[in-house]
C-alpha cells in the first residue's frame, strides 16, 4: 500500500515542481511583470530605499500588528532556511553552474510575483476575534473574487495545513538534529550509540521553545525573528564573501562558467551534464522553492504589517526575493564554484557540498559555524511555518483552533526528532506545490487590481 502511495505522490510531485508548474510561475510572473511595466525593475531603486530606509527605523506597531520590517524578517524566516545551503548545492551539481542564471531569471520575475501577493494581502486582509490582522491568498480570493471563488481560498488553507508539518516543522527538525549530531560526532563529544536520547531531549527542547515563541502571538514571533533573521543572514553573507574574497583572482573564471554553463552546460561540466534544458529546470525550480514566490505563503506575514499602504508593503516583497534568491542563494553558488575543488555534476548533492566549499577556505572549524547556521535556519522556517499554519487553520475553522493547532504544530518537532517518516516528507513537499495552485488562479484574476494599486499609489506619492 505504501509503496502504491509513493508511486502516486512521485507522478503528482514531479508535475508540481516538473516542467508544467514552473512554466505557469514564470508565465504568472511574466504576465505581472508586463501588466506593472516591469516595476520590480523600473522602481527596483525606490524600492531599496523604501525597504532598507524603514529597516533602521525604529518604531512599534499597533495592537495586533507587527512593524513592516518585523513582517519581512517573518516571511524571510520561512524562505532563508536550509534550502540555500543544500538547495543550491543539488542544483548546481545536478544542473551545472548555469543553473545559478536561471535562478536568477526566476528570481526576477518572481520579484513581480511576490510583490503582487503581498500588496494584495495587505490591500484585502481582516482583522480577526483576537485583534490582530489577518490575510494572504485566502483572504484576497474571498475578499476579491467573491463567493463563487471561495472553494479556491478553502483548498489553499486546506494545503496550506497538510504542509506545515512536513515542510515547516518535521524536515526542519530532522536538519537540527543531523547537523548537532554531526558536529558532536566530529569532535567525539558524544557516543554513537547515544544519539537517540540526544535527539529526543533535543526534540522536546524545540519543541518547548517553538511553543513559546509561536503562543506568545505574532508580536513575540516578530520580535524574535527581526533578531534572528538579520543575526543568521549577516553571519552567513560575511563567512561567503570570505571565501569570495579568498578566491578574488577566480571570481571571473567562475562567472564565465554560470553564464557559459546555462545555454552550453557540457563546456564547463565535462560533458556530464550536457542538457541546457536540465540546467534551466533545476535553476528556475531551485528559486521558486527558495523564494517561495507563486505559492503566496510569504504574503501571509506581510499582511500582518502595521501599514496603511499595500504597495509600499509590496516593495518588501521585492527585497525579500532580492535577499533569499539574489544574494544569499548566490553566495552559496559561490562558495561551492570557488571553495570546492572537486564537484561530483550529475550526481545528487546536499549541504556537504557547500560545507566543503567553507572548510577547504577557513578549515575544519566552520563545521561548527554551519551547524549552528543550519540550526538557525532551520529553527526560523519552523517559526515561519507556524505563523502560516494557524492562519490556514484560523480560516478553514475559527480563531479558537489557533492555540490547540500551535500546540500540536510544535509537538510534532519531538516526532520530526525521533523517527524516519521517509514518505511523509515527500507528500508534505507535494502538497506545498499544490497551494501555488489557487494562489496563481487569484494572481492572473486580480491582477487588474495590483496594477490599479500600484497606480493609484504613485500618483499620491508623486503629488506628495
Amino acid at each position: 500500500m505504501l509503496e502504491i502511495i509513493a508511486s502516486v505522490n512521485g507522478v503528482i510531485n514531479r508535475f508540481i515542481w516538473g516542467v508544467p508548474a514552473m512554466i505557469c510561475i514564470i508565465g504568472v510572473g511574466l504576465y505581472l511583470s508586463i501588466r506593472t511595466g516591469f516595476i520590480q525593475i523600473r522602481k527596483f531603486p525606490y524600492s531599496i530605499k523604501t525597504t532598507i530606509g524603514r529597516i533602521f527605523r525604529k518604531r512599534s506597531a499597533s495592537d495586533g500588528a507587527i512593524t513592516p520590517f518585523q513582517a519581512v524578517c517573518t516571511a524571510l524566516a520561512a524562505t532563508v532556511g536550509t534550502g540555500n545551503i543544500a538547495g543550491v548545492a543539488g542544483a548546481v551539481a545536478i544542473g551545472g553552474p548555469g543553473a545559478v542564471f536561471w535562478m536568477w531569471i526566476s528570481a526576477l520575475l518572481g520579484m513581480c510575483t511576490k510583490f503582487s501577493e503581498v500588496t494584495l494581502a495587505v490591500h484585502f486582509r481582516e482583522t480577526n476575534a483576537h485583534g490582530e490582522l489577518v490575510g494572504g491568498p485566502m483572504y484576497y480570493i474571498k475578499n476579491g473574487l467573491g463567493k463563487r471563488w471561495h472553494w479556491l481560498a478553502v483548498l489553499f488553507s486546506a494545503f496550506g495545513v497538510l504542509t506545515v508539518f512536513g515542510t515547516g516543522n518535521a524536515t526542519q527538525v530532522n536538519t537540527i538534529i543531523t547537523a548537532v549530531n554531526t558536529a558532536l560526532l566530529n569532535y567525539n563529544l558524544i557516543a554513537p550509540d547515544s544519539t537517540k536520547l540526544l535527539n529526543l531531549i533535543l526534540g522536546i527542547v524545540i519543541a518547548f521553545l517553538v511553543a513559546l515563541v509561536l503562543l506568545g502571538g505574532i508580536k513575540r514571533l516578530g520580535r524574535v525573528t527581526e533578531r534572528l533573521i538579520p543575526f543568521m543572514a549577516l553571519l552567513y553573507i560575511i563567512l561567503a564573501l570570505g571565501v569570495v574574497i579568498v578566491n578574488a583572482p577566480r571570481v571571473p573564471h567562475v562567472f564565465g562558467m554560470i553564464f557559459s554553463g546555462a545555454f552550453r552546460p557540457s563546456s564547463v561540466t565535462g560533458g556530464i551534464v550536457g542538457s541546457m534544458f536540465l540546467s534551466m529546470q533545476k535553476g528556475v525550480s531551485r528559486g521558486i522553492f527558495s523564494n517561495e514566490a507563486g505559492l503566496g505563503t510569504g504574503s501571509i506575514a506581510h499582511a500582518c504589517a502595521d501599514t496603511r499602504k499595500p504597495v509600499k508593503q509590496g516593495f518588501f516583497g521585492i527585497f525579500e526575493v532580492f535577499a533569499d534568491t539574489i544574494v544569499i542563494c548566490t553566495l552559496t553558488a559561490l562558495v561551492i564554484l570557488l571553495g570546492c575543488e572537486s564537484i561530483p555534476f550529475g550526481q545528487a548533492a546536499g549541504a556537504d557540498l557547500t560545507i566543503s566549499g567553507f572548510t577547504a577556505t577557513y578549515g575544519s572549524w566552520v563545521s561548527i559555524f554551519t551547524a549552528v547556521a543550519m540550526c538557525c535556519f532551520a529553527f526560523s522556517t519552523i517559526l515561519g511555518w507556524g505563523l502560516y499554519g494557524s492562519r490556514c487553520i484560523e480560516f478553514l475553522l475559527s480563531s479558537k483552533s489557533t492555540k490547540p493547532f500551535l500546540v500540536i504544530y510544535s509537538l510534532a518537532a519531538i516526532i520530526g526528532a525521533t523517527l524516519d517518516l521517509g514518505l511523509m516528507w515527500d507528500i508534505a513537499d507535494t502538497f506545498n506545490g499544490l497551494m501555488a495552485i489557487p494562489n496563481l488562479i487569484a494572481l492572473l484574476l486580480l491582477a487588474p487590481t495590483v496594477v490599479k494599486l500600484t497606480r493609484e499609489y504613485f500618483l499620491t506619492e508623486d503629488a506628495a
